[in-house]
């Protein structure tokens, strides 16, 4: 790629207006999958409806963006990236005011749906639309952007629901998006510059029924299974019928050019290491923003808002592995970052069983900001690899698989953890320090699992993104 060619070469402006019109997309999308579980009480209240089936809700919205994800890539090259993005933050904005002047538990459910009709198109595209403005050798750069916000939603959005919650209404937590909805769309259409459509794009559509529905059925069967909703042999007989259904898709894939979910990707040694390996870190640290809360809480005894405030503190990581990142890519390459940062990802998540409630807060809250770092190293190291040495004509695939795969993580994460705290507490015990620790230690062994694909890679990998030569 011809670093000439990208926007931000053209108009060093784009450099700032770009990354942050993306990363405030990023940070609504991320933000509603987790921003009403604090409000589930009140907003049951003012629906007329239970805490319980309002889960639905929540529900309803990270489903719509599984099955939608895959779209996005095909959208993107049929009408052009930066219209499709548009358009997205225009659903997604519409969809928010909808659900903010809800009136019943349907009319919620339905403006849900929509709303993740408009996230599944927002992500990816934003992510595309970034790799394509920025040159290969600083992809390290807008790469941070993205990961960011992905850090900093799921621990944000439960406090900013909960405060909104107090000291307003319910309503609020979906009105916060509408001046930033607005506000992407305006700079959208001003600053990003559109890559033309290919009217001759086909669609796949039984593709899409066969990927769709099992993508479906898998993410029903992990939010079931983390929200014990359904019964054993129900759970079992969806991941059965998930797994018939993504097999079909498979066989039928391999069977046409252009399907509606790229597999071929996989082929891509970094595509592949850095989001199936990258796979077993994500499940493992995207568990932890829903174990901690809890064992702050329920195991030490903690206000919510004192639970959140400690968490939150992680966010910072974000921010401080922004500054030297670049520079560790440089000095030791992909490999030996990735490496490194499992292992020592596998040993804070460890080190979470040595809290306890007589704990000096100040001392739990360095360990939660030790997390961050090592959680956000690893984050955005194998979300850069990913897309390193994908050719450009691919990239909007690349995205949209990229993109569905990293949401399936974070809710393997939940599930698992959820699993584990309930067989370890079988006999429905109030949950003390002891049994979180031994999730913990018991997460800790995924990271480890990552290693023999990260060793997989070779010197050259990425080296033109990170400026790695080794000698």
């Amino acid at each position: 790629m011809d670093d000439r060619s990208s926007a931000t070469e053209r108009n060093p402006r784009l450099r700032i207006l770009i990354p942050v019109v993306v990363a405030i997309a990023f940070l609504m999308e991320q933000l509603d999958s987790t921003i009403i579980t604090t409000a589930i009480p009140d907003m049951a209240r003012s629906l007329s409806t239970t805490p319980v089936r309002l889960n639905l809700a929540v529900t309803a919205y990270v489903l719509t963006l599984a099955v939608f994800i895959p779209l996005s890539g095909w959208f993107a090259d049929r009408f052009g990236a930066r219209r499709v993005f548009i358009l997205a933050l225009a659903i997604f904005t519409a969809g928010s005011a909808l659900c903010g002047v809800a009136e019943s538990f349907a009319m919620l459910v339905a403006t849900r749906v929509l709303q993740g009709i408009g996230g599944a198109m927002m992500t990816p595209v934003g992510r595309l639309i970034l790799l394509r403005s920025f040159p290969r050798r600083e992809l390290v750069t807008a790469m941070t952007y993205m990961t960011f916000p992905a850090i900093l939603g799921p621990v944000i959005g439960p406090l900013l629901g909960g405060f909104l919650t107090t000291y307003s209404s319910w309503r609020w937590i979906f009105y916060v998006n509408l001046p930033f909805g607005l506000a992407g769309m305006l700079l959208a259409a001003r600053f990003m510059e559109e890559v033309p459509g290919d009217p001759a794009a086909d669609f796949d559509f039984p593709g899409f029924l066969l990927f769709g529905c099992g993508i479906a059925l898998l993410q029903v069967a992990m939010e079931s299974v983390g929200r014990l909703t359904l019964p054993a042999a129900e759970i079992v007989g969806l991941f059965l019928a998930a797994a018939a259904l993504l097999f079909a898709f498979g066989r039928y894939a391999r069977r046409i050019p252009m399907p509606v979910v790229d597999l071929s990707l996989f082929r891509e040694r970094t595509f592949a290491v850095g989001t199936l390996a990258g796979g077993f870190c994500r499940i493992a640290m995207n568990g932890t923003p829903f174990l901690l809360p809890l064992m702050l809480q329920v195991g030490f005894g903690m206000s919510a808002i004192g639970s959140g405030s400690l968490t939150f503190i992680g966010s910072g990581g974000a921010i401080i592995v922004r500054l030297f990142i670049a520079r560790l890519l440089r000095s030791l390459g992909f490999d030996r970052v990735l490496i490194g940062s499992a292992i020592a990802g596998s040993a804070v998540l460890a080190g979470f069983a040595l809290l306890g409630p007589g704990t000096p807060r100040w001392l739990i809250g360095a360990y939660v900001l030790l997390f961050g770092l090592t959680r956000s190293t690893q984050f955005m190291t194998s979300n850069t690899l990913s897309y390193s040495d994908t050719p450009s004509e691919r990239l909007s695939r690349a995205t949209s698989l990229g993109g569905l795969i990293q949401q399936l993580t974070v809710s393997f994460g939940v599930s698992l953890s959820a699993v584990l705290l309930g067989l370890l507490n079988l006999h429905g015990h109030a949950l003390t320090p002891a049994r979180f620790h031994e999730v913990f230690l018991l997460t800790a062994l995924l990271p480890l699992l990552a290693i023999p694909g990260f060793r997989r890679l070779r010197p050259e990998d990425g080296a033109q993104v990170s400026g790695y030569r080794r000698n």
